[in-house]
């Protein structure tokens, strides 16, 4: 067909479409003033907002009579369910913890003076990110990351520093695991730049073995492959140093930081062994008590759903809705339990705006397990 023909048969598909928009605008708005009244009496009850049983009939209905459109119309409603339950949770003010916490809970990190742990030894990357984050101070070390928490946890420390994610080797389940076990909040984060070097106590005897942490092994894969070496691993990149300065080992070399080589004496063979150049790993600062900068860009938050088709791409939805970027959801399985898990989240936002506090109000309501892990800018 010509253009001429093209644009009159289109335009008045259009007009029926737009006729039909004319329509359903004025339902939704309907619907939504019987949510009002829903959370009115909703008030007077003390019920809860979410009813799932109540929703999924509606679903399964709504799926069996739209035929071979169910699964679009069954979305469709679920959007339309998803924003009349955040309206109630608006209108009841439910989530009071939360929206408590949002006013208590200090503006200010308090630098000076902190007590601050991290895993490994002097010279481990940890360091650097504890050194970048707080100015200059001296933390004290532990050889475990479950010991940072604990430490945290029993007051020896203010806050900790842990690895969660390496821009090539990816997260750090194991920091992931403890985060969603202690809950507790995270007040920061730093990015450093990771540069790996080969450093042997003894660098006149051939090299056959290469021992560091196992992300350090991994993003420097291309060379340990390249050079037909063994690996092995240790607890940490600074602590593998030291290890090598101390016990000397035979053809074995460390992959670790050029401080952590300095600092122990041993001779730098190679340097920039990393498999990307710009390979950075986050850090994060953990704290037994909230603190909410007034300009904070990044949240954190967990929680698990209901073993139900669509329940996680029906949260999702609800954060593109409010316009918040998500970038980063990590899930980790649920101890005992078959093929059920706790996601970790990361997007952007800040606690103090009134829509972004609303909707994580009515998680927090509505999703179980939910932790509202923190508010703090990245550095």
């Amino acid at each position: 067909m010509d253009e001429r023909e093209y644009q009159a048969r289109l335009g008045k598909i259009r007009e029926e479409i737009d006729a039909i928009d004319g329509q359903l605008l004025p339902l939704f708005l309907r619907r939504m003033a019987c949510t009002e009244q829903v959370a009115q009496v909703k008030q007077e009850a003390g019920a809860p907002v979410f009813s799932a049983p109540r929703e999924q009939a509606i679903l399964d209905r709504v799926r069996s009579q739209a035929g071979e459109e169910g699964n679009a119309a069954a979305a469709l409603y679920a959007s339309i369910m998803a924003i009349s339950r955040d309206k109630q949770y608006r209108l009841l003010q439910r989530g009071a913890p939360l929206r408590q916490l949002e006013k208590t809970a200090g503006r200010t990190l308090n630098r000076a003076g902190a007590r601050v742990v991290c895993q490994g030894v002097q010279g481990a990357f940890s360091h650097k990110a504890a050194l970048d984050f707080f100015g200059p101070m001296q933390p004290f070390f532990t050889p475990t990351w479950k010991q940072v928490f604990e430490d945290v946890k029993a007051g020896r420390a203010d806050y900790g520093v842990l690895p969660v994610e390496n821009s090539a080797a990816g997260s750090v389940t194991g920091v992931y695991d403890l985060i969603l076990q202690y809950r507790f909040y995270i007040v920061g984060a730093v990015d450093v730049k990771v540069e790996h070097f080969l450093a042997a106590a003894s660098p006149e005897e051939p090299i056959t073995t290469v021992v560091s942490h196992p992300q350090a092994l991994s993003q420097c894969s291309d060379y340990v492959e390249a050079h037909g070496l063994k690996t092995q691993e240790y607890s940490n990149t600074a602590a593998a140093a030291r290890y090598v300065a101390e016990e000397r080992p035979q053809g074995v070399a460390a992959i670790c930081s050029r401080e952590a080589a300095q600092k122990y004496g041993l001779t730098i063979l190679a340097e920039n062994l990393q498999n990307e150049r710009e390979n950075t790993t986050r850090f994060v600062v953990i704290s037994r008590e909230a603190i909410l900068p007034e300009d904070a860009n990044k949240i954190s938050l967990c929680f698990s759903l209901p073993h139900v088709t669509g329940s996680l791409s029906g949260v999702l939805q609800r954060f593109s809705m409010a316009g918040l970027n998500l970038t980063k959801i990590e899930s980790r399985p649920l101890p005992g339990k078959n093929f059920e898990y706790d996601f970790y989240l990361d997007f952007s936002g800040n606690l103090h705006d009134a829509d972004t506090l609303e909707l994580i109000c009515a998680l927090y309501d509505e999703l179980p397990r939910f932790s509202f892990l923190g508010n703090y800018s990245e550095t």
